[in-house]
C-alpha cells in the first residue's frame, strides 16, 4: 500500500488517497483503500499530512502481511483426491520449489537470453527456452528420459505449453547451437566467477549403450566399466576451480590419447584460449600429445609410468640419493620425492605417418607414497593368486601377455626326459618370479613429467605472467617448487569425481534416444546441468556434495492446499546454505502463488 496524491481537475485542489497495488490475471491493478480528503484541509490537522499518511500506508501494509502469515485453511473431510494422470500439468497438487536455486544460476549464465535470441530466426511455435529449462531442471533433480521429463513437467512452476513432440524436435536446435552455447557459458563463468584457464584438467570416460549393433557413434571399445556393450567416449576439460569448461563426444572405439589434440584445437579456437597448462594422467602421455602441446607453446603436467620406463630411468628412481622424505609422528616413512631436469626421448608421428624419435627437455619429479605402495602390493597379490590358478589351465598354444595377471606367468621350453630347456619341445608354465621381484621394487613410485618451471635462482621477474623459453619450457613469472607441481597434478581427482556425478546423480545413461543428433543433444543437456550443479557446489565452498544438493533441492516441494496456497514440508542445512548464498528463502512453511511468483522472479533478475 502507498500514498497517492491526485489533482482534482475541477477545483485544482490535491486529494490524498491510500492505494493498494494488486496483481490480477498477470496484470498489475490499483485499488483505492481509503480516501483521506483534500491536502489543504488535512494541513489544518497534521503538520505534514503527506509524511504522516505515508507512514500510515506503510503500517497498513505490515499489518496485512502479518494477517496473511496467520493463514487458516478449512478442509472438507468428504473431499476425494483426483487421479494424478487426469490432472493438467498446471493443476498438479505437488510442486517443487528447490529448482529456484538452479533457475538463478541458469539466468545468471544468460542461457534464457541466448535461446530467446536464437529462436527469433527459427519457425518453431513452442518456446525453446521453456523446454530447455525443463530438461535441465529435470535432469538435475529427477533424472529421467525425455518423455519422462515431459510427463513430469508439471512439478515445476513454469510454462508447460509445449507437446512431447516439441521436446524431441527441440533437441536438433539445441545441438545446432551447441558451439555458441558453450562459448556463451564460458564467457559468463569468466565474468561472474573470474575463471582461470591457465590450468586445464583433461580426462576421458565412456558411457555404454544396451544395443545389439554398433553405429556411427556407438562402437565397441575399452569400457571403463568392463562391459562388452557399444560405448561412446567423452573428453572433458575442467578449469583450476573444478568447473567444466568444454566437452566432446567421440566414437566408442577411439583411443583415449587421440582425443586430446582435437579437444585442444577446438577449445583454443572456440574460446580464444592460449598459453595453457594441460594436466592429465599417463593415458594421455603419448609422444604425439607432448609434441602437440609444445608446438602450441603450451605447458603440460602429466604422470609417467615408471614400470614402462627404460633401465636408466628405473635406476634413477630406485637410487635413494636426493630424496626429501616425510615421516609421521611415529617416525614411519609416509612419502618422499626428488626431481631433476633431464632430456627424454619420445616417438612422434610426422605428416607422412612415419614415427620418428625426438628429444624433449623436461622436469621430472619422482614421488613415493607409502599408501600407494600398500594398494599396489594388495593388487599384485590378487593378480599373483589369479595367475597361480591359471598355470594348469593355460593351453600349450596360448601366448604370454604383458597385461593383467597373465604378465606374471612365463612359459619355459624343456625336455621331459632330461629336464633340460630346449626350444620346440614341451613347455613348462610357471610364475615369473623375476618379473614379480622387479615390480615389487617399484611399488609406491610414480613420476610427474612437466615442462612447467618458475623463476630460477637469481633470475629477475619478466613482464608477462608466463613465457615459452627457447629450450621448450613453459616458464611462470614466479617460483614454482616440486610441491607446487605435485599439488597441480593432484587436482585431477576433481575430474574423476565429476565423471562419477554424471553417471550417478545426473544419470547420463541409460540414454533413451536412438539417433546420433539426439544422443549428442542429450549429452549437451547433461553438460549444462553439470555446470550448474558444479557452480552451486563451488559457491558453497564444496562443503556439500552434488548428491546432497540434489536430494535437498528435489525434496523442497509443497502441496497445494487451495487455489492460491502451497504448504511446504522439507527444510535442512543444505537448503539453508543455498538460500543464504543465493538470497532465496526456502524456510517458509506456506507460500501463496503470488509469493512463489515473486520468489521465482528474483531468480530471473539480471545482474
Amino acid at each position: 500500500m502507498f500514498l497517492a496524491t491526485i489533482s482534482d481537475k475541477k477545483t485544482g485542489r490535491t486529494i490524498l488517497k491510500i492505494v493498494e497495488s494488486r496483481r490480477e490475471n498477470g496484470r498489475s491493478k490499483k485499488h483505492m483503500i481509503q480516501n483521506l480528503g483534500y491536502l489543504d484541509e488535512l494541513e489544518k490537522i497534521y503538520p505534514d499530512p503527506i509524511a504522516h499518511f505515508k507512514e500510515v500506508a506503510k503500517q497498513m501494509t505490515l499489518e496485512k502481511k502479518e494477517k496473511e502469515q496467520a493463514r487458516h485453511v478449512q478442509l472438507d473431510p468428504t473431499a476425494c483426491l483426483t487421479k494424478y494422470e487426469n490432472l493438467a500439468p498446471t493443476a498438479v497438487a505437488r510442486k517443487n520449489l528447490g529448482y529456484a536455486a538452479l533457475s538463478k544460476l541458469y539466468h545468471e549464465m544468460k542461457i534464457d537470453v541466448f535461446l530467446n535470441n536464437h529462436q527469433r530466426y527459427k519457425k518453431f511455435a513452442a518456446n525453446l527456452n521453456s523446454i530447455f529449462k525443463m530438461l535441465i531442471f529435470n535432469r538435475a533433480l529427477y533424472p529421467d528420459s525425455k518423455r519422462g521429463a515431459w510427463e513430469n513437467r508439471g512439478i515445476f512452476f513454469e510454462n508447460t505449453d509445449y507437446s512431447q513432440q516439441d521436446v524431441y524436435r527441440s533437441l536438433d536446435y539445441f545441438l545446432e547451437w551447441r558451439p555458441a552455447l558453450l562459448e556463451q557459458l564460458h564467457e559468463q563463468v569468466k565474468v561472474n566467477y573470474a575463471r582461470d584457464t591457465l590450468l586445464l584438467y583433461y580426462d576421458v570416460t565412456n558411457y555404454y549403450f544396451e544395443i545389439d549393433e554398433p553405429d556411427s557413434l556407438r562402437a565397441k571399445g575399452v569400457s571403463k566399466e568392463h562391459r562388452p556393450n557399444p560405448i561412446v567416449q567423452m573428453g572433458l576439460f575442467l578449469d583450476a576451480n573444478g568447473l567444466p569448461v568444454s566437452y566432446e563426444l567421440y566414437r566408442g572405439n577411439t583411443n583415449d590419447c587421440t582425443t586430446l589434440p582435437s579437444m585442444l584445437d577446438d577449445t583454443v579456437v572456440d574460446f580464444g584460449l592460449h598459453h595453457l597448462i594441460i594436466v592429465a594422467d599417463k593415458g594421455m602421455m603419448s609422444g604425439d600429445n607432448i609434441a602437440k602441446i609444445r608446438l602450441g607453446h603450451n605447458g603440460y603436467v602429466m604422470s609417467y609410468s615408471v614400470r614402462g620406463a627404460d633401465k636408466a630411468f628405473k635406476d634413477y628412481v630406485l637410487d635413494e640419493e636426493g630424496y626429501s622424505a616425510v615421516y609421521d609422528s611415529e617416525g614411519k616413512l609416509v612419502a618422499k620425492h626428488k626431481s631433476r631436469y633431464s632430456p627424454r626421448e619420445i616417438w612422434v608421428t610426422d605428416s607422412n605417418g612415419k614415427r620418428t624419435k625426438s628429444i624433449v627437455n623436461e622436469r621430472q619429479i619422482v614421488i613415493y607414497s607409502e599408501q600407494y605402495a600398500k594398494r599396489t602390493r594388495m593388487e599384485r597379490e590378487l593378480a599373483i593368486e589369479k595367475a597361480s590358478g591359471q598355470i594348469y589351465a593355460l593351453s600349450k598354444d596360448a601366448k604370454t601377455s604383458s597385461y593383467g595377471s597373465a604378465k606374471y606367468i612365463k612359459k619355459v621350453p624343456f625336455d621331459k626326459t632330461t629336464g633340460e630347456c630346449f626350444p620346440e619341445t614341451e613347455y613348462l608354465v610357471m610364475l615369473d618370479d623375476v618379473r614379480i621381484d622387479a615390480d615389487e621394487k617399484l611399488d609406491g613410485y610414480y613420476v610427474i613429467c612437466t615442462n612447467v618451471i618458475g623463476l630460477t635462482k637469481g633470475q629477475k621477474p619478466f613482464r608477462a605472467p608466463y613465457r615459452y623459453t627457447p629450450d621448450g619450457f613453459f616458464q611462470l613469472n614466479r617460483k614454482v617448487t616440486d610441491d607446487d607441481i605435485i599439488e597441480i597434478y593432484k587436482g585431477l581427482w576433481r575430474i574423476e569425481e565429476t565423471f562419477k556425478v554424471t553417471k550417478s546423480e545426473l544419470k547420463a545413461r541409460p540414454v533413451f534416444l536412438s539417433t546420433e543428433n539426439h544422443i549428442r543433444a542429450h549429452f549437451l543437456i547433461c553438460f549444462v546441468t553439470l555446470l550448474l550443479m558444479r557452480l552451486l557446489e563451488y559457491r558453497l565452498g564444496w562443503k556439500y556434495s552434488s548428491g546432497a544438493i540434489q536430494e535437498a533441492l528435489a525434496s523442497a516441494c509443497g502441496t497445494r492446499i487451495d487455489e492460491k496456497l502451497y504448504v511446504f514440508d522439507y527444510y535442512d542445512s543444505v537448503l539453508e546454505a543455498i538460500g543464504k548464498n543465493l538470497e532465496l528463502d526456502f524456510s517458509r512453511q506456506s507460500l501463496t502463488t503470488q509469493e512463489i511468483r515473486h520468489l521465482l522472479a528474483q531468480t530471473k533478475q539480471k545482474t
